[in-house]
């Protein structure tokens, strides 16, 4: 009887067979969520395809052949040269909105049709290209630093049967890759593309944390990179700090912009920042704003914040409209009066600021109970509370707490100063002789 299924061993020496999840790009950025899913006739509408490559690129093929295809099917597609390996990740009637959202003409002539399923052979291939992506990259970079070119090469994409690779490339400037291109060629025996990038489609590429502690979002789920200006820091009323509002790729962050429309509209519902606002005292200018409570504070000085004063935003309305009448109010709150403005201090969340808190009840408990007074008497050298000044009576009686429930004994306080008078104790410590007086010197 055979076990080697069961135990789940394999020979070292034998190549483990390839499957379509073990070739599946993992962790794929470009996931589209299929909610026509659910509908059969919907996949029978149309014979277009669209088919996924390296988590970055997308294309649309037509499924002359009608083979059946489901999402997650690994196919050889049409390529020039050659074919490509990609995954099919939307069909049916959803690809025609995918294609209409993308600008895809479905009418298109031009379009490339799907071959077949990947076969074991085009997955192997397909991994060995893959395999050799990295080690490319590493290579090409040393050869266009030796080339003197001002590029940077950020990623390689080789196509599924190895006979073409794609280079992404980084430049700040127009280069002539002329030269670069002939000997890549003949370095790695393959057909040569070039492809130019931008630094944020380079950090999607290769990845990272953010300052927020999450996934970049350019390389978690953005395909679409929007252009990001200042003005949206402004509108957020966000200091205008280089190193605060650059990202990983040196640019501003995308995320400036998911949240500068709220507050663009939010402000349209404001007074202008630029009126000043005149009263019969002082002359008020605008300091700062809290958008979304409605609220703006004003101050005497127009660089420093001097007597700051927080009013609503209707209040502002209504002085702006009294002084364009002319007339100025006594002071800028309204009859409800001012609000000042907060200041928030430090405040412990917990409420727990000490760290001896339970320290401290261990040691009221110890002077409760009277153990301190007799450590203390026993210093002091004072007596014990049997008149017979015997230590070995009456152990028990020094333990007691007191009676009159004071802190520290008053009784035995007393008692200890009525034998210290008597001098009837064994353990009395003896009076010190008295200083001779030194007779005053007269000048």
């Amino acid at each position: 009887m055979d076990n080697t299924k069961d135990n789940h061993t394999t020979n070292p020496s034998e190549k483990p067979q390839l499957t379509s999840e073990t070739c599946r790009r993992r962790g794929a950025k470009l996931e589209v969520y299929d909610w026509l899913a659910d509908i059969p006739e919907s996949h029978d509408d149309t014979d277009l395809v669209e088919v996924r490559f390296k988590n970055t690129r997308k294309g649309y093929y037509r499924n002359s052949t009608h083979i059946r295809l489901v999402p997650g099917d690994l196919v050889a597609v049409e390529a020039s040269p050659g074919h490509d390996i990609g995954e099919v990740t939307l069909t049916g009637r959803l690809v025609l909105l995918q294609m209409k959202k993308n600008n895809v003409k479905i009418d298109n002539p031009d379009l490339k049709r799907v071959y077949r399923k990947a076969k074991p052979n085009d997955l192997e291939k397909f991994e060995e290209a893959k395999a050799k992506e990295h080690d490319t990259m590493i290579r090409a970079r040393k050869i266009a630093e030796d080339l003197h070119l001002d590029m940077k090469i950020g990623d390689v994409e080789y196509q599924g049967d190895g006979n073409k690779a794609i280079f992404y490339y980084i430049a700040d400037e127009r280069v002539d890759f002329r030269q670069l291109i002939k000997v890549l060629a003949e370095v790695f025996r393959v057909r040569i593309e070039m492809k130019q990038i931008g630094a944020r489609q380079e950090a999607g590429r290769i990845g990272g944390l953010g300052p927020c502690g999450r996934q970049l979002c350019c390389s978690g789920w953005m395909t679409n990179f929007v252009s990001v200006a200042t003005s949206a820091a402004r509108y957020q009323d966000i200091a205008l700090n280089p190193q605060k509002l650059a990202g990983q790729c040196a640019k501003l962050k995308c995320c400036l912009n998911y949240e500068a429309d709220a507050y663009v509209e939010a402000q349209k519902r404001l007074p202008s920042r630029e009126i000043p606002l005149e009263t019969k005292l002082n002359t008020y200018y605008h300091f700062k704003t809290d958008i979304f409570k409605r609220e703006m504070s004003y101050s005497t000085d127009k660089s420093i914040a001097a007597n700051v004063v927080t009013v609503s935003a209707d209040r502002v309305f209504e002085v702006i409209a009294l002084n364009k009448k002319g007339i100025k109010p006594e002071t800028l709150e309204s009859e409800a009066g001012a609000r000042a403005p907060e200041r928030r201090e430090f405040e412990d969340v917990v409420g727990q600021d000490s760290l001896t808190r339970f320290d401290k009840a261990k040691k009221n408990k110890k002077k409760g109970n009277g153990g301190g007074n007799n450590n203390r008497r026993q210093q002091s050298g004072g007596e014990p509370r049997n008149k017979s000044g015997n230590n070995n009576g009456n152990r028990g009686q020094n333990n007691k707490p007191p009676r009159n429930g004071k802190k520290g004994g008053g009784d035995n306080k007393e008692a200890n100063a009525q034998q210290s008078r008597k001098g009837g104790g064994e353990n009395q410590a003896p009076k010190p002789a008295p200083k001779p007086k030194v007779p005053e010197k007269k000048e």
